[in-house]
C-alpha cells in the first residue's frame, strides 16, 4: 500500500530498477504513485546499488486510438449514411468495422465535446451551452471540473502519448487570453500537444491557430494555405516523428476539424469537383428524397421508417423560390458540400499515414460525423457572414447576398447555406442543430474499426448510444480503469456505459445498454427511456434567437411522445393517447435534470452571449496599454459595444509621417480600427461586411506629440435590459466624435449600433493588425503603427438602469405571456 492507502499494481516488465523496466499500472490513482526505491544507498555511491522507476505504459496489447468527429454535420450528410456527398475515409472505417445507426450528440457543439472527451453529460461537466454563452451556474459555467479527468489525462498518465488537433471549444472563453490560467486548455487538461483553435469556430484560411498555448500564423505568406489541410499535415507530422523516436509508445489521437461548422471555406479543387457532379440542382426537397432511397438501401434506417414532413411553414419549398434563390441557394450548397467531402479526404490522409507507419491494425479508429444536427444558423436564406446572424441580421435579401455569389467560401466570406439544406442533411429527421428535443439535432452517424476485434466488418449496429458512451468504450478497449482520484481530487462517477459489447457479432442485436437519456439545450429538452421520447415541442427556429425567450420553459410547454420502436423517425405524436406515459416520463426527465445539474433551464440564446462572465475585465472600466501587443481574444477585452466609451491614444509622430493601426478589434466580418492612413486619424467601424462607419481627421498629423480621442455616447439601456428578457437596451443608436489635441474633427451619428458580437476569432490588437483587416480598401495587415505609442487608454462609461427603468421592465416582463 502507498502512503495515501491506494494499492498500485506492479506489473513490472524486464529487470527491476533497470533503466529499460516499464510497467503498467491499476489506474485508480492518478498520477500513480511512485513505487518505493528498490536499490540499495550507502555512504559512498561505489557501494550502492542505483534503482530506476520504472517507466508506465498501458497494459498489454492496448490499441492506438484516433477519436475523429467532424462539425455541425447531420446523419444525412455523409454517403456512408445514404449522403450524396462522397465521404471515402468514414467509409474506409465503416467497411472495415462497423456502422452506428443510434449515436447521440447534446444538440450543440462545446457541450457534444465536453461530454464527449469527459464521458458525463454536458451539464455534468459545465457545458450546458457554449463557452461564449456561459452563465454563473455549475450546469452552464463552461469549466470543466476537477472531478472530471479528461480521457485525455487519463491516457497520458497510463503511457499514451496524447494529442488533440482541430477545434477547441472548451476552453472558457474567459480564461483564452495569453495571461492564463492554463489549466482548461488541452495542454491543461492531459493533451500534451495541441495544433488548433480556440472558439466555435474560425476562418480556414487565416485562422486564429495555436500550437500549444502560443499563437502561430502558418499562413502568412503562403496564398491558398487552408487550415484543413493544415492540420492534416500538423498530425500526420506529429505521428510520424512520434513513432520514429519511440516506435513502442502508443498514442490517443484526439482529431476534430472545423468542418463543416460555418465558415464553410473549402479549397476550390474540391468546389470544382463537387459541383461537377451536379448533386443538387433539383433543389432540397429532392435531395431529402434520394438520401432518404439510400439511406433504406443502405439498412442505416429501418426498411418502414418514413420521412418526416417539409416544414413549408418556416422553410419556403424549391418550387416556389425565384431563379436568384435557386442560384444562390446551390451555390451555398455546392461549397458546404465541397467542404464536408475536402474535410474527409483530409481526415482519409491522416487515417493512411496510420496506415503507412504499419499501425493501422493496432488502431482503435472511432469516427463520429458532426457533433449535432447540421447547423441551421444561416437562416432560410444562407449568409455571406455569420457574424451578422449572430448580430440578428437573419435574413439578408438575396440580391445582396448575390454580391459576394462569385467568391462564396472564400476568405472574402464567412458563410453560411440556407437552412433548407439543413433540414435536408438531417434525413430522415426533423429539425437541426440547436433543437435537443428532435433527432434531427441529436442523431450521429458513426463508424468504429479495430482490425481483429470487430467480428463482423461492414456490419450495422442500432443499439441506442450517447457520446458520453465513447469514453468507457475507450477505457474498456485499452485495459485501463476509470480513475478514482486525480491529483488528490476523488473522481465524479463516469457516466457513460461502454458499447464495446457490440463489437462481438454475436452481440449485433443485443439490447442496448443505455436505457435512459436526458436532453437539453436553451430550454428545449427530451427524455428518452427504453424506446419513448417525450419531446417539447420546438418553439424557436434556430435562427429566431433576439426576441425574448420563454419565462418558464419547464412548464410553459408543449409535450409531444413518440414510440421509436415503430416511429424511427419521430413522425407521429401520440401524447394524447397515452396521457399516463407523458406524466411517468415527465417525472424522469425532472429526476435526471436535477441529478445532472440541468437545472436551472433557461431558454434565452442571444442575451447569454452579453452575459457578464469573471473574464479579467469584469469590474474595470479603464485599460491602459503602453507597448504593442496582439491577440487578445474577445471573451478578455474590453468590449464597446452597448456603452459609451472614450479611447485615447497619446502618441508620437516622426519626420516624415507615420501610418498604421493603434487598436482594433474583430476583423474583415465585423469590428473596429482605430488608425493613421496616410497620416490622417480614422477611426472605423465595420458593420458586419454591410457597411463601414468612419470618422476621419482632415489633415495627416504633424512630427511630434499628438492626442486622439474617439469618444462614444451610447443612447441605449444597455445590456442589464436582457435580465428582463427585453432586448431594448441593445443595438442602439450613438454620438461617436473624433478629435485631435482637444479640436473635434469629426462627428457622426451611428443609428444602430452592432448589438452581440464582433467577429470572435479576431483579436484585440495594439500597435499591428492580425489576420484579417476591418477594411481592405484602407490597408492590409500587419498594419503596423510607425508612429511611437506613448499611451493608449480605453475608458468605458457601462449604462446603470434607473430603479424606474428596473421597475418598468419587471412589470413588463410579470405581464408578458
Amino acid at each position: 500500500m502507498t502512503a495515501s492507502g491506494m494499492a498500485v499494481a506492479q506489473q513490472i516488465n524486464g529487470t527491476p530498477g533497470s533503466p529499460g523496466a516499464t510497467m503498467s499500472i491499476s489506474g485508480e490513482q492518478l498520477p500513480a504513485p511512485a513505487p518505493p526505491f528498490g536499490g540499495v544507498i550507502k555512504d559512498g555511491a561505489l557501494q550502492s546499488t542505483p534503482w530506476w522507476p520504472p517507466r508506465i505504459l498501458p497494459p498489454k496489447g492496448a490499441p492506438n486510438v484516433l477519436l475523429i468527429m467532424t462539425d455541425d454535420s447531420g446523419y444525412g450528410v455523409p454517403s456512408t449514411f445514404g449522403g450524396v456527398i462522397p465521404t471515402p475515409a468514414l467509409d474506409r472505417v465503416a467497411a472495415n468495422g462497423l456502422r452506428y445507426t443510434q449515436m447521440h450528440s447534446t444538440a450543440l457543439c462545446s457541450p457534444t465535446r465536453a461530454a464527449l472527451i469527459t464521458g458525463r453529460n454536458h451539464h455534468s461537466a459545465g457545458f450546458g451551452v457554449i463557452s461564449e454563452q456561459a452563465t454563473g451556474f455549475p450546469g452552464y459555467n463552461s469549466i470543466i471540473g476537477k472531478d472530471k479527468a479528461t480521457i485525455g489525462r487519463i491516457m497520458k498518465d497510463n503511457g499514451y502519448a496524447t494529442s488533440w488537433f482541430g477545434k477547441n471549444h472548451n476552453t472558457p472563453a474567459f480564461q483564452a487570453s495569453q495571461a492564463g490560467p492554463f489549466d482548461q486548455w488541452p495542454v491543461g487538461m492531459g493533451f500534451e500537444y495541441f495544433y488548433g483553435f480556440v472558439g466555435g469556430d474560425t476562418n480556414q484560411w487565416q485562422p486564429n491557430l495555436f500550437r500549444n498555448t502560443t499563437q502561430i500564423y502558418p499562413f502568412e505568406g503562403k496564398p491558398g494555405w487552408n487550415l484543413t489541410t493544415g492540420m492534416a499535415d500538423d498530425a500526420i507530422s506529429y505521428m510520424n516523428q512520434l513513432n520514429q523516436i519511440d516506435p513502442s509508445k502508443p498514442f490517443f489521437v484526439y482529431y476534430v476539424p472545423g468542418g463543416t461548422h460555418a465558415p464553410h471555406h473549402p479549397t476550390q479543387e474540391w468546389v470544382d469537383k463537387i459541383h461537377a457532379m451536379h448533386l443538387f440542382d433539383d433543389g432540397y426537397e429532392k435531395l431529402r428524397e434520394r438520401i432518404f432511397s439510400n439511406q433504406k438501401k443502405l439498412g442505416v434506417i429501418p426498411p418502414d421508417a418514413r420521412l418526416s414532413p417539409w416544414p413549408s411553414d418556416i422553410l419556403k419549398p424549391w418550387d416556389q423560390t425565384t431563379d436568384d434563390e435557386r442560384k444562390l441557394f446551390i451555390r451555398q450548397v455546392e461549397v458546404f458540400a465541397a467542404y464536408a467531402a475536402y474535410t474527409d479526404h483530409e481526415i482519409g490522409r491522416v487515417i493512411q499515414a496510420v496506415e503507412d507507419m504499419g499501425k493501422l491494425n493496432d488502431t482503435l479508429i472511432i469516427y463520429i460525423n458532426g457533433d449535432n444536427g447540421t447547423s441551421a444558423e444561416g437562416g432560410p436564406l444562407g449568409t455571406p457572414n455569420e457574424v451578422a446572424f449572430f448580430n440578428g441580421l437573419n435574413k439578408l435579401p438575396v440580391d445582396v447576398q448575390m454580391k459576394w455569389y462569385d467568391v462564396w467560401g472564400t476568405d472574402q466570406t464567412y458563410n453560411h447555406m440556407s437552412a433548407a439544406w439543413s433540414w435536408a442533411f438531417d434525413t430522415p429527421f426533423s429539425w437541426f442543430k440547436q433543437i435537443a428535443s428532435h433527432l434531427g439535432g441529436v442523431r450521429q452517424g458513426m463508424a468504429v474499426s479495430w482490425p481483429g476485434h470487430i467480428s463482423d466488418p461492414g456490419g450495422i449496429r442500432n443499439q441506442f448510444m450517447h457520446v458520453i458512451d465513447v469514453v468507457p468504450t475507450i477505457l474498456e478497449a485499452t485495459g485501463i480503469r476509470a480513475p478514482d482520484v486525480v491529483d488528490g481530487i476523488r473522481q465524479a462517477p463516469v457516466e457513460g456505459i461502454s458499447f464495446a459489447y457490440t463489437f462481438d457479432a454475436s452481440n449485433a442485436d443485443a439490447p442496448s445498454r443505455r436505457t435512459t437519456q436526458y436532453f437539453e439545450m436553451f430550454g428545449d429538452h427530451a427524455i428518452y427511456q427504453d424506446g419513448w421520447m417525450l419531446s417539447t415541442k420546438v418553439k424557436r427556429a434556430p435562427w429566431e434567437a433576439f426576441g425574448p425567450a420563454n419565462p418558464d420553459p419547464l412548464n410553459n410547454v408543449t409535450w409531444e411522445l413518440f414510440n421509436l420502436k415503430d416511429d424511427y423517425s419521430q413522425v407521429t405524436d401520440i401524447a394524447a393517447q397515452h396521457p399516463e406515459k407523458v406524466e411517468e416520463l415527465k417525472k424522469v426527465f425532472l429526476a435526471e435534470a436535477r441529478k445532472y445539474n440541468v437545472l436551472p433551464l433557461d431558454a434565452s440564446v442571444a442575451s447569454r452571449i452579453v452575459a457578464p462572465r469573471p473574464n479579467i475585465t469584469a469590474g474595470r472600466s479603464e485599460f491602459v496599454y503602453t507597448v504593442p501587443m496582439v491577440g487578445l481574444p474577445q471573451g478578455d477585452s474590453p468590449l464597446l459595444l452597448n456603452t459609451s466609451y472614450t479611447v485615447t491614444a497619446e502618441v508620437e509622430v516622426p519626420e516624415g509621417g507615420a501610418e498604421g493601426m493603434i487598436l482594433t478589434s474583430g476583423g474583415r466580418f465585423g469590428g473596429y480600427g482605430f488608425y493613421l492612413l496616410q497620416g490622417k486619424p480614422v477611426w472605423l467601424w465595420n458593420m458586419v461586411d454591410l457597411e463601414r462607419l468612419k470618422w476621419e481627421g482632415p489633415d495627416a498629423l504633424s512630427p511630434g506629440k499628438h492626442t486622439v480621442v474617439f469618444d462614444f455616447k451610447y443612447d441605449g439601456l444597455g445590456p442589464e435590459t436582457l435580465a428582463f428578457n427585453d432586448f431594448e437596451g441593445v443595438g442602439r443608436s450613438g454620438t461617436g466624435t473624433l478629435s485631435v489635441d482637444g479640436k473635434v474633427v469629426a462627428t457622426q451619428v451611428m443609428k444602430q449600433t452592432l448589438p452581440m458580437i464582433l467577429q470572435w476569432d479576431e483579436s484585440f490588437d495594439v500597435g499591428s493588425d492580425t489576420l484579417t483587416g476591418v477594411n481592405d480598401a484602407d490597408y492590409q495587415p500587419p498594419f503596423q503603427l510607425t508612429a511611437r505609442l506613448d499611451r493608449l487608454t480605453v475608458k468605458l462609461d457601462r449604462p446603470v438602469l434607473s430603479e424606474a427603468d428596473r421597475k418598468r421592465l419587471q412589470d413588463a416582463m410579470l405581464n408578458k405571456d
